[in-house]
């Protein structure tokens, strides 16, 4: 009976022990993902930015008194140089500069991220139809889809907010339009590779219906490149956002979005050149960000990069 048990114990060590092996080798995606996103200094260095700037505009309501801080006119304190009291000088209507700023990063991350999820949901669907059913269908989107990469997206973004309106929305909506092509190219390429596949084939045999195949199956192995497309596109949006800002197409004043500040202190350059160097440096800094997360998850994912 010793024998016996002992005989079980050691099996069920060897058991556990082979477990734990496979619990080891089939760690997740994400973790491995993530394990080399920590080891890139310069993705750490950009979502910790990223990170801090969400923060500050998630709460800006409770650090600023809007109608005070932000928008309140204070000719008085007019064109004031950078100092204790101010930290980035104040404007031609006497508004602190420093809290604008702050404040503006509620509208240009919140636009450039809105306009990408707009741009993201629309290029998934018509690149994944492209891209799974190929034929006619692919003929189509990738035929409109060059006509629209055609035309420069800054153009196209005036012609839609100076036909829609000059507002929030219709600012995203503008530079979501123009993200469409990217997304629908790289969703197209990621099926492509992807609808071949053994496991795809056996579904098709199994019955299950194309839609369900292609939402469950096939876009969850083709998210890698879409996310650190989307991670880039955000830079690029707050870019578009803030051109169009500064043509006077974008959020309307007096919000204190960057581009309209860079705007309102071109006109002091000479004078008072940190009404435009500030928010300058916000835009810089916040795209800088979204480029080393975008870049750092992009080798994170790099097959050729892991050992």
């Amino acid at each position: 009976m010793s024998s016996t048990n002992q005989h079980m114990q050691n099996c069920s060590t060897t058991n556990n022990q082979s477990i734990t092996g496979k619990q080891y080798v089939r760690q997740s995606q994400m973790r491995i993902v993530m394990h080399h996103l920590r080891k890139n200094k310069g993705a750490m260095v950009g979502l910790f930015i990223i990170l801090a700037i969400v923060f500050v505009a998630i709460f800006a309501d409770v650090i600023f008194d809007y109608d005070k801080d932000v928008v309140g006119i204070d000719i008085s304190r007019k064109l004031l140089r950078p100092s204790w009291e101010h930290p980035f000088g104040t404007d031609d209507l006497g508004r602190d500069i420093l809290s604008r700023i702050l404040y503006g990063s509620r509208f240009s991350v919140s636009v450039g991220v809105v306009a990408t999820l707009i741009g993201l949901g629309i290029g998934v669907i018509f690149g994944a139809i492209a891209g799974y059913y190929c034929g006619i269908a692919e003929d189509i989107i990738m035929r409109i889809n060059d006509v629209v990469s055609a035309v420069p997206s800054i153009l196209m973004g005036i012609v839609i907010v100076s036909a829609l309106g000059a507002t929030t929305f219709n600012l995203m909506l503008a530079i979501g339009i123009t993200s469409v092509p990217q997304f629908v190219r790289i969703t197209r390429a990621s099926v492509l590779t992807v609808r071949n596949q053994e496991y795809i084939e056996a579904l098709h045999a199994t019955g299950i219906s194309e839609f369900r195949i292609i939402a469950f199956h096939v876009l969850p192995n083709c998210l890698s490149p879409i996310i650190v497309q989307a991670t880039l596109r955000i830079a690029s949006a707050i870019i578009a956002a803030s051109s169009l800002s500064f043509l006077g197409l974008g959020v309307p004043a007096p919000a204190p979005e960057w581009g309209s500040m860079l705007s309102l202190g071109r006109q002091y350059v000479r004078t008072a050149s940190y009404l435009t160097i500030f928010p300058g440096l916000a835009i810089l800094i916040t795209v800088l960000a979204f480029n080393l997360l975008g870049d750092g998850l992009r080798d994170a994912i790099d097959p050729k990069l892991k050992k």
